[in-house]
């Protein structure tokens, strides 16, 4: 009863599911989907002392390298250690061309202190040294500063890109081109934004290949509905694992130039090639070395990371994206877009210049560095071989060559009594034999109907990152109960 002696009667909520954002209801991300909040379930279960066939749950469902036991590079962590507290810059612990770098960016922050906000595309110094990194990457091709956005991870960038290309209503809305499989932050962020998704399906039987007679069809099909206006590539490939030929992507960038379609190009794997043969090819230095006909006109966005490559620094969150041949009335928009969330965060903008402006020959911590960075990407290598040689000794398993990138995604065949029970439950075949691993094994990987497949296959992602011993124990569990699940429903 109110003071003047209303009664009120009680209202509902204000924000209910019926009432909500329906956009967000169509998000769904695999990686981190019910399978991994079963995961920890079984984790708490663990350690109260629930019995289990399985003494620890082993997660192999996301790139995160340093949560799997990967150590962290030591120069990346001494100068954001004395970008962090400064007054370690008088303890002669620390090299000093770690010093002399803390001491540039500290210079760039306003009152000497990261804990000060950067400007809103990030700290000047950090952006020029980013562009200098990509010259040396593309063999000397030029790289303006101000054609480089930092960003909260290469996601942040990704979705905000997206923001600014989304547009229009009915068959007049814009079309985004996205590989099947794909990382599920493209759907997400498609679903989110009332974009349309285009499905393009890569070659499993040619090693998840991109083929542009399959962009053709999709394009072409997709204008019977919607404004194809954006194509997407993921290089290497998540979760696929491949790694584009040089013809490839200048095929690829033909074609966008015909189609009249934006490039974006996610690179953040780029250090992660194993496979011999293979090489990493930026988008932008194939562009320019198109000539004229394409690099003035082609619009491309390519992305990079802190989190993956040798480093592994997903906490930190740091990112940046280079845009190519931007409108400058646009390029404006997106200045004012990044604004309204103040800047990425400080300390990725630290260990991304780090990375762009590592030790160099001659330095106190040069051989450290290079050991540390050679020693994480062959051990890497040397985990793609392993997954894809003891996966391919599975009857009923079959896992292309893992060329690049942190993740394997065998095929797996699923006996029509498991479909069926499947469907009972309600559940896609792949979730009902993953979430049967996760409960007898403890393995936690993500199915692959969370990245989207052909109709009538059936897949999982799995990481390649834990340590070489507990992923050859891994693979062997995941071995014998593909042979058991085999034998249970035949």
């Amino acid at each position: 009863m109110s003071e003047n002696g209303v009664l009120f009667q009680s209202r509902g909520k204000v924000l209910t599911v019926d009432t909500m954002n329906p956009a967000v209801k169509k998000v769904e991300y695999a990686v981190r989907g019910p399978i991994v909040i079963r995961a920890v379930e079984l984790e708490k279960e663990l350690k109260q002392g629930v019995k289990k066939p399985f003494t620890e749950v082993i997660k192999a469902n996301i790139g995160d390298a340093h949560a799997l036991g990967q150590r962290p590079i030591t120069f990346l962590r001494q100068v954001l250690a004395l970008c962090t507290y400064p007054d370690l810059l008088n303890d002669n612990k620390f090299p000093e061309d770690a010093k002399e770098r803390a001491r540039r960016i500290l210079q760039a922050c306003g009152g000497g202190s990261i804990g000060a906000y950067s400007a809103s595309q990030g700290i000047e110094c950090v952006r020029q040294d980013v562009a200098q990194y990509i010259e040396r990457r593309d063999g000397g091709i030029p790289s303006d500063p101000n054609n480089i956005y930092l960003s909260t991870g290469a996601s942040d960038a990704i979705v905000t890109l997206l923001k600014l290309l989304v547009s229009g209503e009915g068959r007049s809305r814009t079309g985004v081109l996205i590989p099947i499989p794909q990382y599920p932050l493209y759907s997400a962020a498609l679903s989110e934004l009332g974009a349309v998704q285009v499905n393009y399906y890569l070659d499993e039987e040619n090693c998840w290949a991109l083929d542009v007679q399959e962009l053709r069809r999709a394009v072409t099909a997709a204008r019977q509905h919607c404004q194809p206006k954006v194509l997407c590539i993921i290089n290497p490939g998540n979760p696929t694992g491949q790694v584009q030929s040089r013809k490839c992507i200048e095929d690829v960038i033909r074609f966008a130039a015909e189609e009249k379609l934006f490039l974006m190009a996610d690179e953040v794997y780029q250090d992660n090639i194993y496979a011999q043969g293979c090489q990493f090819h930026s988008f932008k230095k194939v562009l320019y070395e198109m000539g004229p006909e394409y690099c003035d006109t082609v619009e491309l966005a390519s992305f990079h990371s802190t989190s993956k490559c040798y480093m592994g620094e997903c906490g930190f969150r740091g990112g940046y994206m280079e845009v190519i041949n931007l409108d400058p009335q646009v390029k404006l928009q997106l200045t004012k877009l990044v604004s309204v969330r103040l800047c990425p965060p400080v300390p990725g903008q630290v260990l991304l210049d780090v990375i762009a402006n590592p030790p160099r020959e001659g330095e106190p911590s040069y051989e450290q560095f290079i050991k540390e960075k050679t020693a994480v990407l062959n051990n890497l290598a040397e985990k793609a071989r392993l997954t894809e040689e003891i996966f391919n000794t599975v009857p009923g398993i079959k896992c292309n060559p893992v060329q690049g990138a942190m993740y394997s995604f065998p095929r797996i065949e699923i006996p029509d009594k498991a479909v069926k029970e499947a469907q009972v439950k309600g559940q896609s075949p792949d979730m009902f034999y993953c979430m049967k691993l996760l409960e007898e094994m403890g393995i936690c990987i993500v199915p692959g109907s969370g990245f989207g497949q052909r109709e009538g296959t059936h897949h999982f992602r799995m990481t390649i990152l834990p340590p070489t011993e507990k992923l050859r124990i891994l693979l062997n569990k995941l071995k014998e109960f593909h042979e058991r699940f085999t034998r249970e429903y035949s």
